[in-house]
């Protein structure tokens, strides 16, 4: 057939009307006049994101933040539960392992509960298990095993709603999606950026017998989830159905049920190979947020009230770094730009490492975190190229449980080396993640960006 032939085969229905709505927009903004035979384009306005657009974006961006605030303080928290609980470091470790079974447990859903509520109806639910899961925290020292499976919970609800903000966010046309991308990623930093600040204070403040209060920083999260499950509501009012009433074409393909699609994420080694990159790479950034604060307390000698803040300054480089670094990346080419970044990464572990001091530490460890911040959503982009569209929800949860096995498995090895080995080891591990990281970056299919 000829390329100029005209097409007769209908066009499946959008996922997301409300972005059909905002081509309509920017297309009516135009006008066009019949010249000597020539059409001519003439822009009248050049409008910028509609209101439900933009709320929904804004929804995206603060459940990512409220998911900083919970793993932000992570860090900070732990030497006050290992004390408050009289355990060891190996056995605190069990909640990065109860994280990871979240996020097991949402992949193994998500794609069932795709066909059966619509995006929004996901945000929502997501939003509702995290606020059960921190009311759940905020009780004066829970039992410890009541603890800990709130983390099961919780990332259950950041799962469903990481994984439905990722999809809705790469699925947005005619926009920059490298940016909106690095936005909503920005804001899940600037939530690990606060959350030490909320937490050091609270957690150091000692009732009337002395002993630590720290559950009562859950209070913060709980108010903030509260607020995260209202803002979804509002801004995805528009897709709360139980059955929705346009068959997505990303989550249902040729009537094939969810199991089909599992089938075929399996099969697909883009997958696979962006899942190792994701793998490695979150293992470094939970294992250096999550051991470093007992890393400057028993092996540099740090005092514990102010070393609880040094993660705030590894948050506030990935900030800054998924702020200013996503277009330097996009222009100068996703490929080479990462991996120089992991080169970079690796000077700073090696100056923390090599550098006894403290003050010299916590520069490097900010600037591990700002040249760590745009590997997240730079990989999500890559991903929503190289993956079949048919499979894109399906394989982003795959990633995103996979990247969870490493954020999970990497703190609990370094947990357990340590109460052998001691906290030191924390360094040789980081070093051997980062190198892992960037030969995993370079397995990952190169891809060619989507013309807007």
């Amino acid at each position: 057939m000829s390329k100029t032939a005209t097409a007769t085969s209908t066009a499946p229905p959008s996922p997301h009307p409300e972005i059909d709505a905002e081509h309509a927009a920017r297309r009516a903004s135009r006008t066009s006049l019949q010249v000597n035979g020539s059409l001519i384009v003439e822009d009248v306005q050049a409008p910028g994101l509609s209101k439900p657009v933009l709320l929904k974006l804004c929804s995206a961006a603060f459940s990512f933040f409220v998911s900083g605030v919970n793993d932000g303080s992570i860090g900070a928290l732990i030497p006050h539960i290992i004390r408050s609980y009289g355990i060891t470091t190996a056995i605190v470790s069990a909640l990065y392992a109860t994280s990871f079974l979240g996020w097991f447990s949402a992949a193994l859903s998500n794609t069932h509960l795709s066909q059966r509520l619509d995006l929004g109806a996901l945000m929502v639910l997501g939003a509702a298990l995290q606020v059960v899961a921190h009311a759940l925290r905020a009780w004066p020292t829970p039992t410890f095993g009541l603890f800990i499976s709130t983390f099961w919970l919780a990332s259950i609800g950041q799962a469903f709603q990481d994984t439905q903000a990722n999809t809705y966010v790469a699925s947005l046309k005619d926009l920059a999606v490298h940016r909106w991308l690095g936005f909503i990623h920005a804001m899940y930093m600037a939530g690990c950026l606060v959350a030490p600040f909320a937490a050091s204070p609270i957690a150091s403040s000692a009732s009337q017998d002395g002993s630590s209060q720290w559950y009562l920083f859950y209070t913060v999260p709980l108010g903030l989830g509260v607020a995260n499950l209202a803002l979804a509501i509002i801004a995805f009012r528009d897709s709360l159905r139980f059955h929705p009433q346009i068959p997505n074409p990303n989550t249902v393909s040729s009537n094939k049920s969810a199991l089909d699609l599992i089938k075929e994420t399996l099969r697909t080694q883009s997958v696979w190979l962006l899942s190792l990159f994701f793998f490695f790479y979150l293992g470094v950034s939970v294992t250096a947020g999550g051991w470093v604060v007992e890393y400057l307390v028993e092996a540099r000698n740090g005092d514990l009230t102010q070393m609880g803040y040094v993660p705030a300054g590894f948050s506030g480089g990935c900030l800054l770094g998924r702020l200013l670094l996503p277009d330097p990346t996009h222009k100068w080419g996703e490929r080479r730009m990462i991996f120089l970044y992991c080169l970079f990464c690796l000077g700073f572990q090696l100056l923390f490492w090599l550098v006894p001091n403290i003050i010299a530490a916590s520069v490097a460890v900010s600037f591990l975190g700002f040249f760590l911040g745009p590997f997240f959503a730079t990989a999500i982009s890559v991903g929503t190229r190289i993956f079949p569209a048919r499979i894109g929800p399906t394989a982003l949860s795959f990633v995103f449980v996979f990247a969870q096995v490493g954020g999970s498995l990497f703190p609990i090895i370094t947990g357990v080396l340590s109460g052998h080995l001691g906290v030191s080891v924390m360094q040789p591990v980081l070093v051997a993640l980062i190198t892992a990281t960037a030969v995993g970056w370079l397995l990952v299919p190169q891809s060619q960006p989507k013309q807007e």
